[in-house]
């Protein structure tokens, strides 16, 4: 394979474009550390919590799921401080991407920029379905019912009341959530950091809640035993079933990396990066555990099993029943923040994949006024929202959590690699335990991919063929850094 697709940038060509050296307008450095937790908190928290828990609780480990949720939150962990250490030696947008064009290559660079379209992208579009049903269901409390034909693609159906099947033309809510956002995004990267410190309290808050006022009914005979005896099959309980649930719980971990997007827009990245990206994972395992407890201290494990909203099943031991509606709305929250950070992650892995010529400019063109790539935003709106409005994607969301697990791996052997061809380049932060923290990142990324079905492999090869087509037929022939390089012989 020509040498040329495995071109790097080095260490100072990238410092030198975080600074914007060169540049009429480059993103606005508005966010601090605050902001940067925050942003991953709300990455993080989705409706995983609420959902996931109930499961693997249920299923695999009983009680015990806290141990699960301490695992997932561990094996994040060494993905987290690699992510921490790229993020402030190479405070760039590009995040995966550009710390793999540092370490391994253009071509490799380009694989996981296209694979980090799975995750942001595709995964905003499969969270504003979510978004869409949940907002359906709190309308349908206050009495409000939207037409199904609006709450539906076009490839979908449902059974009403009357025994009539309707077929869905649009899910509207779905587009709306994703215009609004990226409306916002737009406007002004500060103006949605505060959009989403808002949005972050207010799920933070109904999670604590639920802690503080559902801790006093705990019944302790729940917890006994703590770890339910292995049924014989390996992951129906016992430490393997805490392993299981550990895998199962991971995906609500997910979101953290989304912070080194941001690392253009932060005023101090070098000191603030790794605070955002291990503050807000850290955050998360305390409350997920906390959630975990009171969750099967209130209601007995087994009673999980087959239930569609095991937190209002545990709500139901309180007398605080309003709290089933507080839940509602934390997950709308949830979904939102979720939906701004991917948004805002996706526009800034383009604009650095645009930047060096491997797609088109008009991804990387940022407004005089407010600083943002509004163009990539406003194409974005319409991608994401035609994903969300048209198509069922319930398949196409298991393709997020392999884009990211992939992303994973890639950076933690960055880390790796750097240390041994770079080790005097400066690093404001430095992943403690190098090799084993990196290589365990990796090993744990690579078994959470293994237990995802075949049929999410098979997509994710194809994914990548078409990324692949693109970049031969139209990237290696613009990149910046190989016509320089060819130019100087």
């Amino acid at each position: 394979m020509p040498s040329h697709l495995f071109i790097k940038k080095s260490i100072a060509q990238l410092q030198n474009e975080a600074a914007g050296v060169g540049e009429a307008y480059t993103l606005k450095r508005t966010l601090g550390a605050l902001n940067l937790v925050l942003l991953g908190i709300g990455a993080i928290i989705g409706a995983g919590l609420f959902s996931l828990t109930g499961i693997a609780a249920a299923h695999h480990a009983g009680p015990a799921v806290t141990l699960s949720y301490v695992l997932a939150g561990v094996g994040c962990a060494f993905a987290a401080l690699c992510y921490a250490e790229f993020a402030s030696m190479i405070p760039i947008a590009g995040s995966a991407y550009t710390y793999a064009y540092a370490t391994m290559g253009e071509l490799i660079a380009w694989i996981i920029g296209w694979d980090l379209v799975l995750e942001y992208a595709v995964g905003a579009a499969t969270v504003a379905v979510s978004w869409s049903r949940y907002f359906s269901k709190l309308l349908e409390s206050f009495g409000i019912k939207l037409p199904a034909v609006l709450m539906m693609s076009p490839f979908e159906h449902q059974n009403l009341a009357d025994g009539s099947i309707v077929s869905g033309v649009i899910n509207l809510p779905a587009v709306l959530i994703i215009v609004l956002i990226s409306l916002l995004l737009m406007r002004g990267t500060r103006e949605s950091a505060l959009a989403n410190a808002i949005i972050v309290a207010l799920k933070v808050g109904v999670v604590i809640t639920f802690i503080v006022l559902g801790w006093q009914y705990i019944d302790p005979g729940n917890y006994v035993p703590y770890v339910p005896p292995n049924t014989g099959v390996f992951g129906q309980f016992g430490w393997s079933g805490v392993l299981t649930g550990a895998a199962i719980v991971f995906f609500a971990f997910i979101g953290f990396d989304a912070v080194s997007t941001a690392a253009q827009e932060a005023r101090n990245p070098q000191k603030d990066m790794p605070i955002g990206i291990i503050g807000s994972l850290a955050i998360c395992t305390v409350l997920y555990v906390l959630f975990a407890h009171v969750m099967t201290g209130l209601e007995n494990y087994k009673n999980f099993a087959g239930e569609a909203a095991p937190v209002a099943r545990a709500i139901a031991k309180t007398p605080y029943l309003w709290l089933q509606q507080a839940i509602i709305i934390a997950i709308l929250a949830g979904f939102t923040s979720v939906i701004l950070v991917m948004l805002l992650g996706q526009s800034r892995v383009f604009y650095s994949i645009s930047k060096d010529g491997l797609l088109p400019k008009i991804f990387s063109d940022i407004h005089p006024r407010f600083r943002t790539p509004w163009k990539s935003n406003a194409l974005f709106a319409v991608f994401v929202g035609s994903l969300a409005g048209f198509l069922p994607i319930t398949v196409v969301g298991e393709m997020t959590s392999i884009g990211t697990l992939f992303a994973f791996i890639l950076v933690s052997l960055g880390v790796l690699i750097l240390r041994y061809t770079q080790p005097e380049a400066p690093r404001a932060f430095r992943t403690p335990g190098v090799p084993v923290v990196p290589i365990l990142g990796v090993v744990t990324c690579a078994v959470m991919m293994y237990s995802l079905p075949w049929d999410t492999w098979l997509r994710l090869v194809v994914w990548m063929a078409i990324g692949l087509l693109i970049y031969f037929t139209y990237g290696v022939k613009r990149s910046i850094l190989r016509k320089t390089a060819i130019a100087q012989g």
